[in-house]
């Protein structure tokens, strides 16, 4: 071959392959610039809550709480140099609102990720669209085991403990203090009220009596009137904060005495103590359980940093369970964005959450890993008496299958400086 043909040909392959150099950068440029709700400054996440609806007592604040958290979060420089936006949008704890809404926010708004979509009938109602969208669909704010099926819906997981690990350590509890007892169950008609009582019976086999409420008719008097006539000594109530205000004073106003064990998720104080007002002498006694600090405890370093978050963002509300609630999960999403990396996608930040490892205000370890994507793995009792809702006991862990309830002795971890993680 002529020197002067070689030379031509050596050019042309070394343009080749700057090109498709060229190329390669800049389809790795596109994908990253591709990434929905991504930019070089912003992390565009979205919610669905029930800021009006049956669900609105106490739970309307719980996002509020959640945008004080990242606007403080934002004021300290953001994640990786991007301040996160928080998109919230009312549902009224309407399945067919909850699917309009997300639609908005994953194809109008296009968010990278959901956060914390609150109920269990409602986030029920976007799994598969969800699925089909690829959106990382984080820490849902309820306990359903719905959220943890990987093989089914592998970008959703849960954050609280689910219904059925509750049920049980309730059920153990109950079993143990009190021997003999009619027990009964009142509980939402859907996954709630189902998958705790699942938990339940596990421990205590069939319980005595159950009644169920619908979210739509707040005539519960009918229900509580079939768990007196049939003796029930305990009720054990899956309830959200409404309707376990709603029960309590029918019970009371029927002269119905039982000892009520409530679910976390129904039982914060201070909420049902708004709703009842003067009546709130009712709560006495009741028995609930938590995963996190409580918010009465001004000693807990927790609540001391979550104090100062609350008092510069979000001080136009209480800080009850609910805001601890959310300024904890909203300090979970941030850790799982750091893991997830400068270079965020929409893969890598599910992967993080898969690896687990995040430690944070709650009193027992996630679940995460790849084939599980339930939350926490546990709760402590707490009792309320003069007015304050306080811990008793130690904190107990199981899983929502046949393992045994344990005790779990490891002490929190501290909250780092801000109570912004830093790894």
């Amino acid at each position: 071959m002529h020197p002067t043909a070689r030379r031509v040909l050596a050019a042309a392959a070394g343009l080749t392959l700057l090109i498709g150099a060229s190329a390669c950068a800049d389809d790795e440029q596109q994908a990253a610039e591709n990434v929905p709700g991504v930019t070089d400054t912003e992390i565009v996440i979205g919610t669905h809550q029930p800021l009006t609806g049956p669900a609105a007592p106490g739970y309307s604040k719980i996002s509020a709480a959640a945008k004080a958290y990242f606007e403080h979060v934002n004021s300290k420089g953001g994640v990786n140099g991007r301040k996160i936006v928080y998109k919230v949008m009312d549902d009224g704890y309407n399945p067919a609102n909850t699917e309009n809404v997300v639609r908005k926010l994953v194809l109008d708004d296009k968010v990278f990720a959901l956060l914390g979509g609150l109920g269990t009938p409602t986030h029920t109602n976007v799994l598969e669209f969800v699925k089909a969208q690829k959106v990382p669909d984080l820490f849902v704010s309820s306990g359903s085991r719905n959220w943890n099926q990987p093989d089914k819906y592998p970008t959703t997981f849960g954050w609280q403990p689910d219904y059925t690990v509750e049920g049980k350590i309730l059920a153990s509890f109950v079993k143990q203090q009190f021997p003999g007892s009619k027990v009964c169950h009142f509980g939402q008609n859907d996954d709630f009220g189902r998958d705790s009582l699942a938990g339940v019976e596990k421990i205590l086999g069939p319980v005595a009596a159950k009644q169920t409420y619908t979210t739509t008719n707040p005539q519960v008097g009918p229900a509580i009137g079939a768990l007196k006539a049939a003796g029930c000594q305990v009720v054990i109530s899956a309830s959200i904060p409404g309707f376990t205000a709603l029960a309590m004073g029918q019970a009371a106003g029927q002269g119905f005495r039982a000892q009520w064990v409530v679910s976390n998720v129904g039982a914060d104080y201070t909420t049902l103590a708004n709703q009842l007002g003067d009546k709130k002498v009712i709560l006495e006694g009741m028995i609930a359980d938590n995963y996190l600090p409580m918010a009465g405890d001004t000693a807990n370093p927790w609540i001391q940093e979550f104090t100062k978050i609350h008092q510069k963002w979000n001080a136009a509300n209480p800080l009850d369970g609910n805001a601890i609630y959310a300024y904890s999960m909203a300090y979970t999403f941030v850790q799982a964005l750091l893991a997830a990396g400068k270079d965020l996608t929409r893969e890598k930040l599910v992967d993080a959450v898969e690896k687990g490892g995040f430690r944070g205000p709650g009193l027992t370890p996630f679940r995460y890993r790849a084939d599980v994507h339930a939350g926490y793995s546990g709760v402590r009792l707490n009792k309320v008496q003069n007015g304050a809702q306080t811990y008793f006991g130690p904190t107990w862990t199981t899983d929502d299958g046949d393992g045994a309830v344990t005790e779990f002795t490891e002490p929190p971890a501290a909250p780092p400086a801000d109570a912004i993680p830093t790894t």
